[in-house]
């Protein structure tokens, strides 16, 4: 599959929800193994070069017999060791892109991302950058890696996207050539007057044909997701401090008062409640052990 040149599928989803990335370890590989928990709200990625790894974690295994590129989008207790007498090297960052319930992207991806360099001439390139920078100390060092951690990122959505890593939902649909326009469109103006004429004017089907592949590729209704998409808008502009009226124009609600009943038929509560309820649970979470050795 190549790209549509007209049809940018991923700006406007990280420009929603934009991807926070710390640096959490680089360095020689620990025999004994390490231990990762991920931030509250994130996931981590590794780098790992080199070959003779295992990855554990709940309900996953996965043997690495190479360099490669590994992302656990959501919090996932998980452990790296190497095994026999081959080693490997490890750079390993955190990564936010806001919570699953907010970002239809983190919930359309799979648990586990495991992608071989081999495999990716791309994502080869940017990781031998980041081992080339992990190995030096220079000048704005932590800078430089958190932003090709981040072009990293992307780079591994597009190679999501391109090898339709789930069998339906978001990744399927970026992935289609009708649906990938409207996706685009809904996610870059939520507030737009959206219908299901209108819709399916831009994927240029009929309204029929256009609602029954939209429920199978997505795996809901297009109703549905733009209500979805829209309420996750919502949550993100309150917790970053916006206005619920601002908040109800951004979103595409029709008033204050719309956005306050939606809100409370979705998520049984007020969002001035539930925004409260956020912040305590944000001040009452501890600080991200990071790595520890097992």
């Amino acid at each position: 599959m190549t790209d549509d040149p007209k049809v940018d599928r991923l700006s406007a989803l990280l420009q929603r929800f934009p991807m926070k990335v710390r640096p959490l370890f680089q360095g020689a590989f620990d025999p004994a193994g390490t231990s990762f928990l991920t931030p509250p709200t994130g996931g981590v990625l590794h780098l790992v070069g080199g070959a003779g790894v295992l990855m554990q974690g709940a309900d996953m295994l996965a043997e690495i017999n190479g360099p490669c590129v590994l992302f656990l989008p959501r919090t996932v207790p998980h452990r790296l060791c190497a095994h026999g007498a081959r080693s490997a090297a490890l750079l390993s960052a955190s990564v936010d892109m806001g919570a699953p319930e907010n970002n239809p992207l983190v919930r359309a991806l799979p648990p586990l991302v495991l992608v071989a360099l081999c495999n990716s001439p791309e994502l080869e390139t940017s990781c031998r950058l980041l081992w080339d920078e992990a190995d030096a100390s220079r000048c704005a060092h932590a800078l430089l890696l958190e932003r090709a951690c981040e072009v990293l990122m992307i780079q591994l959505l597009r190679y999501a996207i391109a090898h339709r890593l789930m069998d339906t939902g978001l990744l399927c649909g970026l992935a289609d050539a009708r649906l990938m326009r409207v996706l685009a469109a809904v996610h870059a103006d939520p507030a737009a007057p959206w219908t299901l004429p209108r819709m399916a004017g831009v994927a240029y089907m009929s309204r029929a044909r256009f609602a029954a592949h939209f429920s199978q590729v997505l795996g809901e209704a297009p109703g549905e997701y733009l209500g979805r998409w829209r309420m996750g808008v919502a949550r993100s502009l309150l917790v970053r401090g916006m206005p619920v009226k601002q908040v109800a124009q951004e979103a595409g609600y029709a008033s204050a008062s719309a956005l306050t009943r939606a809100f409370s038929r979705r998520m049984g509560q007020p969002p001035s409640r539930w925004l409260a309820e956020q912040r305590a649970a944000t001040e009452g979470q501890r600080p991200a052990a990071g790595i520890s050795k097992l």
